[in-house]
């Protein structure tokens, strides 16, 4: 008899998480600069396909921008703006949309329910990503497509670096300060271990200059990006750490006119529901095309 499976290691708090969220709600749009970037991209890279969408759902959806958009334009007949935080589902109810509480790790829809299912900037926060992915699988209509962007391992390189020196000189150890996130080959594993077919992920790498690295924390609070460890993994970070990393960001990364870099990796991925006559799935470590090229290779006839 096969042993059985273990759960996955509880890294993250979702409470705490959904909690963080609703108070950032009213806020949020002000930091909202790296989000606005992704979902201009998911519209665009949708936009390469001919396709219509019948039912669609944006998990992660904060106020349903993305959701509006989609319905604007005619790209759906009909979207699900789905949250964890209260204040961003009144939000999108408020915009006309139809709103669902919904936990990326427990989907609460039956299977084939969508036939597009998009999740920007939200599932770097889950604790079991493939069985994240396994669900949204499921959730999707036979020929439906999934669309997501994470941030990957390479997102705040340059803070990672100078808190781990910080902590290594004034406490001699390390606690975790920074979530950890899967790099670009993983995701493209993961897709193809959750069974999507032609999985696809590519990245898009963003630099943000800051006068004073102390306003880079600032946005990671008001996009609700900074560290959310369960009570077991969160310490407290000391001052003299924190102000000792800041020097360090200032005197290793400054640029001549003293602002200093912070570097956001994007990691977009895309998968569709295996369905009859479709290409069939890349061999691993394979998925290199572009998420553009994975939609027109689909549907190159549709139209």
């Amino acid at each position: 008899m096969a042993p059985p499976a273990q759960a996955p290691p509880q890294i993250f708090d979702r409470a705490r998480l959904a909690a963080r969220r609703d108070r950032i709600a009213k806020t949020f749009a002000d930091y909202s600069f790296l989000r606005q970037r992704v979902l201009a991209d998911l519209e665009s890279r949708l936009d390469d396909t001919p396709r219509k969408f019948a039912r669609g759902l944006e998990l992660g959806a904060a106020g349903g921008e993305l959701s509006a958009r989609l319905l604007a334009s005619g790209k759906t007949q009909a979207m699900v703006a789905a949250d964890t935080a209260p204040a961003f589902l009144a939000a999108a109810q408020a915009r006309g949309l139809d709103a669902a509480f919904a936990d990326e790790e427990a989907l609460p829809f039956p299977p084939a329910s969508f036939d597009l299912i998009a999740a920007p900037l939200t599932l770097h926060w889950v604790n079991d990503l493939p069985g994240a992915l396994a669900q949204i699988k499921r959730t999707l209509q036979p020929d439906g497509l999934f669309v997501g962007a994470l941030f990957g391992g390479g997102t705040l390189a340059e803070l990672r670096s100078v808190l781990t020196d910080a902590e290594t000189e004034i406490m001699g150890g390390l606690a975790p300060r920074l979530s950890p996130l899967p790099g670009l080959r993983d995701m493209a594993g993961l897709l193809q271990r959750a069974g999507f077919a032609l999985p696809v992920a590519d990245r898009d790498t963003v630099t943000v200059r800051y006068a004073d690295p102390l306003r880079l924390l600032a946005d990671l609070k008001g996009m609700g990006e900074r560290a959310n460890f369960t009570r077991g993994n969160a310490q407290p970070l000391p001052r003299r750490v924190l102000a000792r990393a800041m020097a360090l960001y200032r005197e290793r990364f400054a640029g001549p006119d003293g602002r200093v870099p912070a570097t956001f990796e994007i990691v977009h991925i895309l998968g569709w529901a295996p369905a009859p006559g479709q290409p069939q799935p890349l061999k691993p470590g394979s998925a290199r095309a572009s998420l553009a090229d994975a939609v027109r290779r689909v549907h190159k006839d549709e139209g």
